[in-house]
Parts: C-alpha cells; sequence; structure tokens
C-alpha cells in the first residue's frame, strides 16, 4: 500500500484541531454551568494583591461569608484612623471596587477599606422591594437566585453591620471620620444605609445608584440623611440612566442638602468607578462629624 504523506499529515491537523475545539467547548460549558463559576464584572477580574481576602462565620445561617480589607501602611495602632465601607453593585464581590486608584487614595489618605459581600452577590444590603425594569435593558435571570433564603435582603444588611462592628473592633477606627460608599446596587444602598444608620457616617459617596426601587420613598429617605453626600453619575450610562438619578439630585437641591452632584459626560456603567474615586476621597478628606 503507498501512503500520501501529505494527506495523512492534513488528516492529522484536522483531528487534532477538533480535538482542541471540543475540549475547549467543553471547558467553556462547564465554566460557564457549573455552580462555582465565577461572577461577571469587575468582580471576576482577579484580586488586587494589596488586598486582604478574608471570611467570618455569619451565625445567622451557620456560613462562612467572605469580605476584603485594605489597610493603608500609614494606619497605626497609637491613633485613630478613617475607615470606609465599600459596597459592590449586582453580581460584583468585596473585590469589585478594591483595585486600582481606590487603593491608591486609600493608601496615601492612611484610609482602612472593608467590603462586604453583602451576603450573596444580590442581597441589595437591605433595600425592600422589586427594583421596576429599566426601558430597553434586559438581564436574563440569575438561575442561583432560586437557592436564595427568603430573608436575603435582611441578611445581607446584616452582614454590612457585621463587617462595619469588625472593622471597629479590630483597628482604632476614627468614629468622627467613618465614610459609605458604593456602586450600582451598592449606590442605591448608600442611599438606604445611610439614612437607616445615620449616625453611623461622617459623608456618604454613591456611585450611579440603582434606585429606582427606593423612588416611591425619595423623599422621607432623603430628610434622613443628615450627613453630607456626593452623588456620581456617567451621562451614558446604560444600566443606570442618568435621568433616574437627576430626579434624586432635583429632589435633594428643592430639600437644600449638603450634597455634591458630579455628572461625567460620556461616563459609563463601569468606567465611572474609576472617574469617581478622586472627587470621593477629596470629600470624604473634608468631611468630618
Amino acid at each position: 500500500m503507498v501512503f500520501d504523506k501529505r494527506a495523512l499529515l492534513r488528516v492529522c491537523l484536522v483531528a487534532i484541531a477538533g480535538i482542541a475545539l471540543c475540549l475547549q467547548n467543553g471547558v467553556a460549558q462547564q465554566a460557564g454551568t457549573g455552580a462555582t463559576a465565577a461572577p461577571t464584572g469587575r468582580g471576576a477580574q482577579p484580586p488586587d494583591p494589596r488586598v486582604q481576602q478574608r471570611k467570618y462565620h455569619f451565625g445567622d445561617t451557620d456560613e462562612d461569608i467572605p469580605y476584603a480589607v485594605f489597610v493603608s501602611s500609614k494606619v497605626t495602632r497609637d491613633k485613630k484612623n478613617p475607615l470606609i465601607i465599600a459596597l459592590h453593585g449586582l453580581g460584583g464581590s468585596p473585590n469589585s471596587l478594591m483595585r486600582g486608584n481606590l487603593l491608591d487614595l486609600a493608601e496615601q489618605g492612611g484610609f482602612i477599606v472593608f467590603a462586604p459581600m453583602g451576603y450573596n452577590p444580590r442581597g441589595w444590603y437591605g433595600i425592600p422591594g422589586n427594583s421596576p425594569p429599566t426601558p430597553g435593558v434586559t438581564r436574563p435571570p440569575d438561575p442561583a437566585a432560586a437557592s436564595d433564603p427568603p430573608n436575603l435582603r435582611e441578611l445581607s444588611e446584616k452582614d454590612v453591620l457585621n463587617i462595619l462592628a469588625m472593622a471597629r473592633k479590630e483597628f482604632k477606627v476614627d468614629e468622627r471620620r467613618t465614610y459609605l460608599m458604593g456602586h450600582s446596587m451598592g449606590g442605591a444602598a448608600t442611599l438606604y444605609l445611610g439614612s437607616k444608620y445615620a449616625s453611623n457616617w461622617a459623608a456618604i459617596a454613591a456611585i450611579a445608584p440603582a434606585a429606582r426601587r427606593m423612588e416611591a420613598d425619595m423623599h422621607p429617605l432623603l430628610m434622613k440623611l443628615t450627613m453630607p453626600l456626593i452623588v456620581i453619575q456617567g451621562v451614558a450610562d446604560a444600566a443606570v440612566p442618568v435621568a433616574n438619578t437627576r430626579k434624586w439630585i432635583a429632589a435633594m437641591n428643592e430639600m437644600k442638602m449638603n450634597y455634591k452632584y458630579d455628572e461625567i459626560p460620556g461616563g459609563d456603567h463601569g468606567s465611572v468607578i474609576t472617574t469617581a474615586m478622586s472627587d470621593i476621597f477629596t470629600f470624604f478628606n473634608t468631611h468630618a462629624k
């Protein structure tokens, strides 16, 4: 029998390519459908090595819940240090905000930053009710939500309070310089938890707050925000339209609140995080109780 070496080589190459494609598709399917698949968004990026990855035991559900911590090299035990609680957006993780210029500015300013999970990536930190749909924005259902406990929002809010208590226990925290910030779901929660626990915060910062579910209670909520607040919103944000945030700003203006509003031309839902940080830290550094 006579073999055509070139034909045989072509057959082998096709077979190898087919095997590689099958392996690639199999891995992709496993990663996409598995219960432990990584969340999408900024939280899916590898954690910054400057950030401590921690867990604590959440007694209410007998689980270990992750959280993240950054401590500036300027923090010392012999003086009170400023603290920030940082809340991630929907589908994120404790690391979603704990990267880039937030860490650079926290290092420079001598801040401690604690970032809770909020029990799970979609807990809404205690905000009641369901969010009305945003016109033109369709989000696929999250299969993991089917296993959420019925008191998810209560657990999410309690997780934040637990993290705040742990920060105060571990470090010498300046009660006159304790701040709350958040993005998207976390931005809405900043308004919600800022109003509900106003005495905890020297100032708060909401980035692209996904606050539609709270619009019916807007004025009563804003009345309880007795601390200075800064709101930062991208004009090109498709997930949280600028028109939604402008409603809140109009109400703040009407009520003559102590607020600052930055609108970022061309800013979208993700890029506004980085853009916002310099103004947020300047705001925090100029406000204490």
